[in-house]
């Protein structure tokens, strides 16, 4: 259940940069809320952005952010053009910060009880009278590729995922890169071998949802999640017969910067395509 929602307003200048780094929809014909409710019993924080006509309903999308603790966790103009861009495609979007950040109760788990805040976004939709709730797709980037994976494997009723440059093996993972190593090293003992291996979606795809289909998106010159990740991961779905598409991009670093405009038209199209 929600526990507050408050009305985001930016300033004119963050609004103008918005509208060239997006698109003037993101900003002019989506309301954004700052938002929190509950989740197994804690108050975790995050955004809800959704299109100011409100007289229809709209399919329901996942957004899970990514970093780890505080660090990735979207601010208010971040969250009007990352999710604002979404909901001007004509979605309601939901996007949690994890239990544990930014002010919200209880601790960042990095894939463990944390992915019930993924879950528990799906019952807000019944408070919302322009929300399709009987229509769900779900999206991640790095760590919430990550989350969205560990979504999959628990709920199947998702009729369309995205995943950029998602973690599909933190087992192998931990000397790959400065960042993967800083990331451990953040979680301590808390991420042990056994706890990394639970949190890889490679070791039981099997779980996955038979009935989502999933893009994964990956760019070449990641250094921070190796698109080696998404290459294994195809190869196992291919096994499973899970319908899903591979796109690497040629030059493209961890976030896609250089791509944007290519990325940003898969996504749309693929959204629109399954959940439209």
């Amino acid at each position: 259940m929600f526990l507050e929602r408050t009305k985001i307003t930016l300033p004119a200048i963050q609004k103008k940069m918005l509208k060239s780094a997006w698109q003037s929809e993101s900003v002019d014909s989506v309301t954004l809320e700052k938002m929190s409710y509950l989740s197994d019993g804690l108050k975790v924080k995050g955004y809800l952005a959704y299109p100011k006509n409100t007289g229809k309903k709209y399919p329901c999308i996942i957004f899970c952010r990514g970093g780890y603790a505080d660090a990735g966790a979207l601010d208010d103009f971040y969250a009007q053009g990352i999710l604002g861009q979404i909901a001007g495609w004509g979605y309601v979007v939901f996007e949690t910060q994890y239990r544990g950040n930014d002010g919200g109760e209880g601790k960042d788990e990095f894939g463990g009880n944390d992915v019930n805040d993924v879950l528990n976004l799906i019952a807000l939709a019944d408070e919302l009278e322009f929300a399709n709730k009987e229509v769900w797709g779900i999206e991640g980037w790095s760590r919430g590729g990550m989350m969205t994976y560990l979504t999959l494997t628990k709920n199947h009723n998702f009729k369309a995922a995205i995943s950029s440059g998602g973690i599909s093996n933190l087992t192998c993972s931990d000397n790959e890169n400065k960042f993967l190593e800083k990331l451990l090293k953040h979680y301590g003992s808390k991420l042990n071998e056994e706890l990394c291996y639970k949190r890889s979606i490679i070791n039981f795809t099997e779980k996955f949802s038979k009935t989502t289909p999933l893009l994964i998106l990956h760019g070449l010159n990641d250094t921070r999640v190796l698109p080696q990740q998404s290459l294994d991961l195809s190869y196992k779905l291919i096994k499973q017969n899970i319908e899903h598409r591979l796109i690497l991009l040629e030059n493209g670093d961890h976030f896609l910067r250089s791509h944007k405009k290519e990325v940003d038209e898969f996504r749309k199209n693929w959204f629109n395509k399954y959940l439209k």
